[in-house]
Order: C-alpha cells, then sequence, then structure tokens
C-alpha cells in the first residue's frame, strides 16, 4: 500500500461507514458497520460499490465489554483479532492484536494527558466539543516486542472524524499489516465517540 492511508468517517451518519484511501487517493477499504445486530458485524469492502467483500470482522459475544473481535476473509479464514485490554479506561485505549490465541502486537494510545484533558473537559456542552475538535489523540501499534509498526494520527474536522495510517517500521509482513490495519479500524468504530 501506498502510505500514509487517510481515514476518514462521517459523524452523523445512520450507519458508521468508514472511507480509506492511500497517498494517490485510490480507495484501499469502504467499511460498513451493520446496524440492529445483537454482535457487531462490520463488512470490509475495496471500495463504495460494495461489490468486492475483502474482510469481515464479529464480535465474540452479545455485549462488547471485553469482546474480541475476529478477523476472517472472504473464504472465512481466520486472520487474527482484536480485544479491548481490560475496562474502557479514563488514561488510555488500549487494545491486543492477535494471531489465533497468540498475543502479538499491541494498539495503544500515544498520549495519556490528552486523553485525561479530554475525559474531564469533553463532558461540558460546547466546550466539549471544541475541545474534541482541538485535542487530536494519536496512536500506535507495536509489536509484544516493542518496535512502532504503524502510527494512526486524528485530524481536526469539523463534520466528520479524520485520520493519518503511517507505516513506521518497513519490515511489516503483510500479515502483519493486515492484523494492523483492521484493528485500527474496529479502534476506530469502538472510539468514535472521541470526534
Amino acid at each position: 500500500m501506498n502510505y500514509p492511508l487517510q481515514m476518514r468517517f462521517k459523524i452523523f451518519g445512520l450507519a458508521p461507514q468508514i472511507f480509506v484511501t492511500d497517498a494517490e487517493g485510490n480507495s484501499v477499504f469502504y467499511v460498513r458497520q451493520k446496524l440492529f445486530k445483537l454482535k457487531e458485524a462490520v463488512r470490509v469492502y475495496r471500495d463504495k460499490s460494495r461489490k468486492d467483500l475483502q474482510y469481515e470482522i464479529k464480535a465474540d459475544r452479545i455485549i462488547d465489554f471485553s469482546a474480541k473481535y475476529n478477523f476472517t476473509d472472504t473464504t472465512g479464514t481466520a486472520l487474527g483479532a482484536v480485544g479491548r485490554k481490560g475496562m474502557r479506561s479514563l488514561f488510555r485505549a488500549t487494545y491486543d492484536i492477535y494471531d489465533g490465541d497468540e498475543k502479538v502486537m499491541v494498539l495503544q494510545e500515544e498520549d495519556v494527558w490528552k486523553r485525561i484533558i479530554e475525559g474531564f473537559l469533553g463532558r461540558i456542552p460546547i466546550v466539549g466539543y471544541i475541545i474534541i475538535l482541538l485535542i487530536n489523540p494519536s496512536y500506535v501499534v507495536r509489536r509484544i516486542d516493542g518496535p512502532i509498526l504503524f502510527r494512526l494520527t486524528k485530524k481536526p474536522a469539523f463534520f466528520e472524524g479524520k485520520f493519518s495510517i503511517d507505516q513506521i517500521d518497513t519490515t511489516v509482513n503483510d500479515s502483519e499489516a493486515n492484523r494492523a490495519l483492521l484493528s485500527m479500524l474496529m479502534l476506530s468504530l469502538l472510539e468514535r465517540s472521541r470526534g
């Protein structure tokens, strides 16, 4: 893929949708979350036409507290999973990324102070909206042994969420990249209330 990838989603949409394009503006993914499902069900297509299904992401349980979101390709082959580490935290969003049952990567909010400020001021009417616009969190995907592979950074935007995905480590293989990208897509759906 041609990095950086640009990810945007509509904040005021009936069904959550994410558009991902590469550095040249070509469609990489179009994500549509199914509505009114007891378990989270997300479909990842090549583009908005929804003719070319690439992946599916399904929760392993009805209530999403500590749910694990499993990734499969179009043949139903398991590619990995992502799950929130512990309860939703006031201090730092952290997700574990799995290959089968083995934890292989971590997706974590980079700056704790942005989360704390937003947590305290983000609930105040009007002020909260301005805070969400000004505080732009970033997340990093790293291997368990430490090196950062990707960085997901929120960009300022009024009526949609905008993010940039940068590849930091060029030694990433295709399966690691797929797991990381699908995890970042799921994170953006789960954390979208943060603007």
